[in-house]
């Protein structure tokens, strides 16, 4: 089969060298266009074009795929099958007719919940005991396709997005590795309608909101701070600058919302809406991330401070 393969960060990375390696033919890759990071704001390319460059696969940078020449290009690929991963750029229901058998996405989350842009921040936020892969049937709608099949994860009390993300990518590429295997031998893939309760939408994350509000329960801010590490970093302010969280738990002492009641090389502890918190690794404006024994050592937040 021909599969044009349409990603961009490591999460799809991962599905494209699976589905190489599976021995499927891609004969274009799609990805977004090189972006200005880091301090020098050089242009870096994407991890799928990364990956495409050093598995020799064609690629191409299209700004959208509305327009006459992106979807000319995709019609000469003569594809089977589109697969879509975390690719960033919406694909019109002209694009999705192209490929004889549709466009495949690879989705972190158990559909109808979770649809959009951060289904795995926004599940562990939200407290949930499972996630998982889901391979739909793309349409015109937003992650409202058929699912193919489904494959859940267990979330661990501890895991942060990175600790998710991870899972998950290994899990979605073995997932459509077997739904393509699936798709060359019988000819066609059965798509099961989404139920239409329980649909959520994971919106983007914003700097803004991962700043900590300490009326809120310790356990809601725990879970804050594992689904915004690594992006955006929940975040409080000390002596006039953002301190970064990256780590920590409830303990069941309390105080006013925002309160230092210690700070020693055991944690820094502060009072929320309901019980605390034990911070245990932070980041200091202009530092590195430390654990709280470092911290502690060089630092000192006095018990009474207010944050």
């Amino acid at each position: 089969m021909n599969v044009i393969f349409a990603g961009t960060p490591e999460f799809a990375a991962t599905a494209l060298k699976a589905i190489v390696d599976a021995g499927f033919h891609i004969p274009l890759v799609l990805t977004q266009p090189d972006r200005p990071k880091g301090r020098g704001m050089q242009l870096q390319a994407s991890p799928v074009k990364q990956a495409a460059l050093a598995l020799g696969l064609n690629i191409a940078q299209p700004q959208t795929l509305r327009n006459e020449d992106a979807q000319t290009l995709l019609q000469q690929q003569n594809a089977d099958v589109m697969v879509v991963a975390a690719y960033g750029l919406i694909l019109p229901e002209a694009v999705l007719n192209i490929p004889k058998h549709g466009c495949l996405n690879i989705h972190a989350s158990l559909l109808p919940r979770w649809r959009g842009a951060a289904p795995i921040q926004r599940a562990i936020e939200a407290g949930d005991s499972e996630t998982g892969i889901c391979i739909m049937q793309m349409d015109a709608g937003l992650d409202t396709g058929g699912i193919i099949s489904e494959h859940k994860y267990t979330i661990k009390s501890t895991d942060t997005t990175n600790e998710v993300h991870d899972a998950l990518a290994e899990i979605g590429a073995q997932a459509i590795v077997a739904d393509l295997q699936q798709l060359a031998k019988s000819g066609h893939l059965n798509a099961t309608p989404q139920g239409e309760s329980g649909v959520t939408y994971a919106q983007k994350l914003s700097k803004e909101e991962a700043k900590v509000n300490w009326h809120e329960p310790a356990a809601s801010i725990e879970r804050k701070i594992r689904a915004f590490n690594p992006v955006p970093a929940a975040w409080t302010m000390w002596r006039d600058a953002p301190l970064k969280i990256w780590q920590a738990d409830v303990i069941n002492e309390a105080g006013k919302p925002g309160e230092v009641l210690r700070c020693d090389a055991e944690g820094l502890v502060i009072a929320c809406g309901e019980k605390a918190l034990r911070i245990t690794s932070l980041q200091p404006a202009g530092s590195k991330r430390m654990d709280i024994a470092a911290f502690a050592s060089g630092r000192s937040i006095d018990k009474g401070t207010l944050l």
